[in-house]
């Protein structure tokens, strides 16, 4: 299979993207929502437990669509895509530790973990709007762990209403790149 085949199928078979970015938008709401109105530790759980579901959840939202929730066989980015997924929960360690030194650094830590995942979207999807995700992720983390240090869950809204409206955006374009339909 050539490269643009995988990817072409990646796009199409998960629409550019739309379920992770809607279920992983949901969590960060729910997240910083319980962080917000609940206690730090409620949205802490919720974001670290959740994750844990997020691709599951992708895939029920695929199937709930009617629509094929897996790469075939012979795709090659079948691998890559769990390889890259397993560097969030690789790279929580860190994100407990800048959340142990200063709790408020939870969500600017995780929103740097997540957007740097991101980055190899733009190969695995063939999308090089993953990388304005990666990278509006990877600065706004950096932003408000320097210049709004105090605020604990800033970064959770901003990343859920991202996410939301990357997977608006998926979702309205996720015919666009598909296979082409023979003519009528």
């Amino acid at each position: 299979m050539e490269i643009r085949d995988a990817q072409l199928e990646v796009r199409t078979v998960f629409m550019r993207g739309f379920p992770g970015q809607f279920v992983s938008g949901v969590l960060w709401l729910a997240s910083a929502a319980l962080g917000t109105w609940s206690s730090h530790r409620n949205g802490i759980l919720t974001a670290v437990i959740g994750g844990i579901f997020l691709f599951p959840a992708a895939q029920l939202v695929l199937r709930t669509m009617g629509r094929r929730a897996s790469l075939k066989p012979e795709n090659p980015f079948s691998a890559l895509a769990m390889q890259v997924a397993f560097t969030i929960p690789l790279s929580l360690p860190l994100v407990g530790a800048a959340t142990l030194y200063r709790t408020e650094w939870f969500y600017p830590a995780l929103m740097i973990v997540v957007g740097a995942h991101y980055l190899p979207f733009i190969f695995l999807y063939g999308m090089w709007q993953f990388g304005i995700l990666a990278a509006a992720m990877i600065g706004g983390g950096v932003a408000i762990g320097m210049l709004a240090p105090h605020t604990f869950t800033l970064g959770g809204w901003l990343t859920g209403a991202a996410l939301m409206l990357f997977a608006i955006w998926a979702l309205a374009t996720a015919d666009r790149g598909a296979a082409p339909r023979p003519a009528a």
